[in-house]
């Protein structure tokens, strides 16, 4: 599984187990609808090993701790189990550990999905799968987001008590599609005090508001936020245009840029890019308007049309990139943004505008999800990498998945 990505679950009971080089202290978190714990005792971990439909089961530092979760025996109103996981070892972070979790049927242990969080560094702990209820069925979503102040702010992020007053959670890695209930006040603890924080991630949309998607007409993003492509309840898949445009900063000189798509398989590997030197891929279902020499004007610089009925189904990602071919840097670009079309009407749903620039030739604008409900998800990315080209492209965005 990548980030955001979820699979309804084959069986009642299930078992999720995260391993790792070091050992990892795994838990998991009883929510209701506002994204809260009822009490402590739906905190369930070593102290706590068991609760309503939810228990615990420590590996012994030779195997995995799991977590096991009985869809059938969960208390009314709970809607979501969230699997955490952090490093046994006080303050250590999960720099150059790659945990993997694995999610089992709990009765024959067949494995149903496996998830390795990208781009681990200075986090603590991680929310690293949910198991989640959605239109009277259950589902699993690989998550990854990652806290800098250990597993004590992940609690006091879900309204769990701790025995000393814990600094906000500070969401180190923002998840790919969850909405974050904000922190609660502190009382009794199951774990030592938090590391030092790391700065605030960007704003993640609104407590309460749930999945963002189109109902209520265009979406606004910030990086890292993410809009589900359903639109009265149905997945949007017919043909949307990905515009993307910028301006030459400080009255500058013409600049180059060049807009591209790479398209990958549900195991991040590259299937094939669209670009100006290639304005057509997949037998039409991604096409390339063309070459912007210099970035005037107003409207859309380039323009990619995406027909999302008639994608293989093998294509379950796509980057969406801007280089800078002849080097200019995107601190000399002005108003970059990209949004997000209907191809029939021509009504805008989604846009980003990219706030902040870095001296780099690359930037990852944005990505679009495939679910395994069918249903896409677009987030906002504006990551800079060090490339003239989208060939340069293709491994940093296939990690970025």
């Amino acid at each position: 599984m990548t980030p955001g990505s979820n699979i309804p679950l084959p069986t009642a009971r299930v078992t999720v187990d995260v391993a790792a080089p070091v050992r990892l202290d795994v838990s998991g978190l009883l929510l209701t609808a506002d994204g809260k714990v009822r009490s402590d005792d739906d905190f369930i971990f070593y102290n706590q090993p068991s609760g309503p439909g939810v228990t615990y089961r420590s590996g012994g530092g030779t195997a995995p701790d799991a977590i096991t979760v009985d869809t059938t025996a969960l208390p009314p109103g709970i809607e979501k189990i969230v699997i955490t996981a952090s490093p046994d070892a006080a303050g250590q972070t999960f720099q150059g550990i790659e945990p993997t979790a694995t999610l089992r049927g709990a009765d024959d242990q067949s494995v149903l999905a496996t998830f390795t969080p990208p781009r681990l560094g200075d986090e603590t702990a991680l929310v690293v799968v949910e198991i989640y209820l959605r239109n009277g069925a259950w589902k699993a979503r690989a998550v990854g987001q990652g806290y800098a102040n250990g597993l004590a702010g992940i609690a006091t992020d879900f309204g769990v008590s701790v025995e000393e007053p814990a600094a906000p959670a500070q969401p180190v890695t923002p998840p790919p599609a969850a909405v974050q209930p904000p922190p609660a006040p502190p009382v009794t603890a199951p774990q030592a005090p938090p590391a030092p924080a790391a700065p605030p991630a960007p704003a993640a949309p609104a407590a309460g508001a749930g999945k963002i998607n189109l109902d209520k007409g265009r979406v606004s993003l910030q990086k890292n936020q993410t809009v589900s492509l359903m639109k009265g309840g149905r997945p949007l898949l017919s043909q949307v245009r990905m515009g993307l445009g910028w301006e030459p900063a400080y009255r500058g000189k013409d600049i180059d840029l060049d807009a591209s798509v790479i398209a990958y398989g549900p195991q991040r590997n590259h299937i094939d890019s669209c670009y100006f030197g290639k304005l057509q891929i997949l037998h039409g279902a991604i096409q390339h308007s063309g070459d912007n020499l210099t970035g005037e004007g107003a409207g859309d610089d380039e323009v990619i049309s995406v027909d999302l009925g008639r994608l293989p189904q093998e294509v379950s990602g796509l980057v969406f990139t801007v280089n800078s071919f002849s080097g200019q840097k995107f601190t000399e670009v002005a108003k970059a943004y990209c949004r997000l079309l209907d191809g029939t009407t021509g009504e805008e749903l989604v846009r980003f505008d990219l706030t902040s620039a870095e001296p780099q030739t690359g930037v990852m604008m944005a990505k679009l999800i495939r679910q395994f409900s069918g249903e896409w998800e677009m987030t906002a990315m504006g990551d800079f990498v060090k490339s003239r080209t989208v060939r340069g492209m293709v491994k940093p965005a296939a990690q970025a998945l």
